[in-house]
């Protein structure tokens, strides 16, 4: 996983609410187990028509718009608990969803992947959609280690709340065994120490 400390980019808007896992990649595409190209999947019935030709209107297919962090409506990835989902929004290139609210599965699925949940107010995330709707260059700026998120249109910031563990993997860009791989001197040194029986009384 690369690490993440800041970042600074343009945003692709979503202003839908209730956007579930089926709408992020639908049910057809689950029988994949390889995550390589799995972006093209994304919002793949919002996105194409039936022929398979990009729909006009959809954002996604609209070069107004660029970056890599997705700002999207309330209540976002609810649903089922597809880690496809996740697959399709990293392998597209989003480091970053921002909503004011993500369901739990996804929002886990997400860190486990390489993307990072943001969390904002409802007042906050209209700023942003308001922001970007008068000009699509509008940049935000994602403090991991202040755990800040800023409109650099107006300046205006807000704080957002991370697990301190997934924190920790994100800035030294660790996944799961990176992270026990790097404790791995501690971990036998405990070990060592540790005793061989439990104490008197106790159970196995």
């Amino acid at each position: 996983m690369e690490k993440f400390t800041t970042l600074t980019s343009t945003v692709i808007p979503l202003p839908i609410e209730n956007v579930d896992t089926d709408q992020i990649v639908p049910a057809r595409f689950l029988k994949a187990t390889d995550k390589v190209g799995f972006g093209n999947n994304l919002f793949a019935d919002w996105r194409y028509e039936k022929d398979g030709s990009p729909k006009a209107g959809f954002v996604l297919n609209n070069p107004t718009y660029s970056g890599s962090i997705l700002v999207a409506g309330k209540n976002f990835g609810s649903g089922s608990s597809r880690e496809h989902a996740a697959w399709a929004i990293a392998d597209y290139g989003f480091k970053v969803v921002v909503s004011s609210f993500f369901a739990d599965i996804h929002k886990n699925n997400e860190l486990n992947n390489g993307v990072l949940p943001v969390t904002v107010s409802e007042q906050f995330l209209a700023e942003i959609f308001g922001s970007v709707n008068e000009n699509p260059k509008t940049t935000l700026t994602v403090n991991l280690e202040n755990q800040t998120i800023t409109n650099n249109a107006t300046g205006n910031a807000e704080t957002f709340e991370i697990n301190s563990y997934k924190k920790e993997c994100f800035l030294k860009g660790f996944d799961d065994i990176d992270y026990l791989l790097d404790r791995k001197a501690a971990i036998e040194a405990y070990e060592k120490k540790a005793p061989l029986n439990p104490p008197s009384g106790g159970t196995c």
